[in-house]
């Protein structure tokens, strides 16, 4: 086609700051996990949106963190594959919490990626709705000076504001070259991998302190049948011996919750009833265990 234009658009940012959220309004479907706590997306997730003259397939990344686990470190992994893949990269900021670029570990590869200019960037400055139009556009000036970034932007992923003049930023940026995918791919993620993430987010919104953070979601089998529910048999991976009954809890109500809430979100994904098996597995230390982390797909090739 002529001048079409395709290429990767990578989401970069610190932990909480909106990439799902932005991920998942630019698509204007869910794709993302979401939840209010941090480090929530562990894995690189591929999104795509094709329109007439261009195809963008955009990369939302798991949260810039100061690793404490191997696990931490699989998912910087995931990060610096995305941008090594990237034509494109969006940094995005929330300003409601800090309008500018802390001194600290987690920014130190943010800071490099700007300095090093080996990529179009475009500057992203999330949640301006939480501060004054007046601050903002301070915001917006001051990175501009900065003569950093091709296009500062500031922008309300949840409200879906200025989502449409980011896609228009990008569009500009992107090489002209042939569809990688066909028109009614949105991503190339398995149901499977959907699912387990749907359970995972549950588990974030449910669970306090710890918990989420120490739980991996394995699909232990998925029948899809033609007449009746669809069979989906989760495993809900622990660290330690005490996590488990918190995840069961009195009398199983924690899981059964856990269940229930898990079961109609996968309903709602998937257009099709499903009954929903939840076991709960512990694995010890398996955040800092290789070989566990490889059969959870971290690290692995895709």
């Amino acid at each position: 086609m002529k001048n079409f234009k395709v290429g990767y658009v990578s989401i970069i940012g610190l932990p909480n700051v909106g990439k799902s959220t932005l991920l998942n309004a630019i698509l204007k479907q869910k794709i993302s996990i979401v939840t209010p706590k941090p480090q929530t997306t562990r894995k690189k997730i591929l999104g795509i949106l094709t329109e007439n003259d261009y195809q963008i397939i955009f990369l939302d990344t798991p949260g810039i963190v100061k690793p404490a686990y191997l696990l931490h470190e699989k998912m910087l992994e995931e990060i610096n594959e995305s941008i090594k893949d990237a034509d494109i990269i969006v940094l995005l900021f929330d300003v409601s919490s800090e309008g500018r670029i802390k001194e600290s570990e987690e920014n130190e590869s943010i800071k490099n990626l700007i300095e090093q200019k080996t990529k179009p960037v475009i500057l992203a400055l999330n949640k301006v709705d939480s501060i004054t139009q007046e601050q903002a556009q301070q915001l917006v000036n001051h990175y501009e000076s900065l003569n950093k970034f091709k296009a500062v932007i500031p922008m309300a992923a949840s409200l879906n504001f200025n989502v449409d003049r980011l896609i228009k930023e990008i569009v500009e940026l992107l090489p002209e070259g042939e569809k990688f995918y066909p028109d009614d791919i949105v991503s190339e993620a398995s149901e499977r991998f959907f699912v387990s993430e749907i359970i995972r987010e549950k588990i974030f919104e449910l669970y306090e302190d710890e918990i989420p953070y120490s739980t991996e979601v394995i699909i232990a089998d998925f029948k899809e049948r033609t007449t009746g529910k669809d069979f989906i048999s989760a495993e809900i991976i622990v660290e330690r011996d005490s996590q488990k009954p918190i995840i069961i809890g009195r009398d199983g109500k924690a899981i059964k919750k856990l269940g229930e809430a898990a079961r109609k979100a996968i309903e709602e994904f998937l257009q099709k009833e499903v009954y929903l098996e939840l076991r709960v597995k512990v694995r010890e230390k398996w955040r800092s265990n290789d070989k566990m982390l490889k059969y959870f797909g971290y690290g692995v090739k895709k």
